[in-house]
């Protein structure tokens, strides 16, 4: 009877239950780490605070290098286009106080009327033989005078006749006389003719002589490039009477460079 007889553990009716501890608690809110550790714990966001997104700022280094290069580059173009004036200013001032240059002088020491009349389509036929002196008074310049020269006889805002000085090279203080022949034809001789026989009547008629020539400038051995002398004579003669020597009563030059 004994082997049959079973044995039951006896239960504590006052101990307290029984608690699960399998799992280690966490808490509320929180939640365990894909790796397993307990001690990794994030704060899950609620349902009415929004989600901040941090997007990482990304800061560009400023192209310092690449300015000052460009900065660099401005500064010596600019110091050499000064050192170059600066040369070039004491190249200058050098020549100029070696050869001392002056501007050819120029006169007209006459002026005969050829032919001056009325042709049948009424236009004014004019041709005039002027003598002009240049002068170089430059001692170590010689002046080499150009194709290309331009006289011209104005009367008023008419031109009355034009032509050309020749090719020729002027020595060191040289002084030389050229005979110039002008010719030309003017619309509206009939009123052009009258005009100038109202004006011959009081022995004062205007003119102006006008010239442009290019010129080579030579400095010892050295040629350099050709500049335009212009000249502007304003002359007061007596008469235009065809076939006679007209009388010059004043005469007022200006002449100047243009390079």
């Amino acid at each position: 009877m004994t082997e049959n007889q079973r044995i039951h553990p006896v239960v504590d009716m006052e101990a307290p239950p029984p608690t699960r501890t399998t799992r280690p608690l966490v808490p509320r809110g929180s939640f365990k780490s894909e790796k397993g550790d307990p001690t990794r714990l994030f704060q899950q966001p609620t349902v009415n605070q929004p989600v901040r997104r941090t997007t990482p700022v990304m800061y560009s280094r400023p192209p310092t290098k690449k300015r000052s290069c460009i900065c660099k580059c401005i500064c010596w173009t600019i110091s050499l286009i000064i050192l170059l004036l600066i040369i070039i200013a004491a190249i200058a001032g050098i020549l100029y106080l070696v050869f001392k240059p002056k501007i050819p002088q120029y006169s007209v020491d006459n002026l005969r009327i050829s032919d001056l009349r009325l042709n049948f389509d009424m236009s004014l036929y004019a041709r005039f033989n002027v003598r002009i002196t240049a002068v170089n008074p430059n001692k170590k310049i010689g002046i080499y005078y150009e194709k290309g020269s331009h006289l011209s006889v104005w009367y008023k805002n008419t031109q009355l006749c034009k032509g050309s000085l020749p090719k020729f090279y002027q020595g060191h203080q040289n002084r030389t006389v050229l005979d110039v022949a002008l010719t030309g034809q003017s619309e509206y001789g009939n009123t052009l003719m009258s005009a100038i026989q109202e004006a011959a009547q009081t022995g004062r008629i205007p003119l102006d002589l006008k010239i442009q020539v290019p010129v080579s400038v030579k400095l010892g051995r050295l040629k350099l490039r050709k500049v335009k002398i212009l000249g502007d004579c304003l002359l007061i003669v007596d008469s235009l009477s065809a076939n006679s020597l007209v009388r010059i009563k004043a005469s007022t030059c200006k002449f100047g460079l243009k390079l």
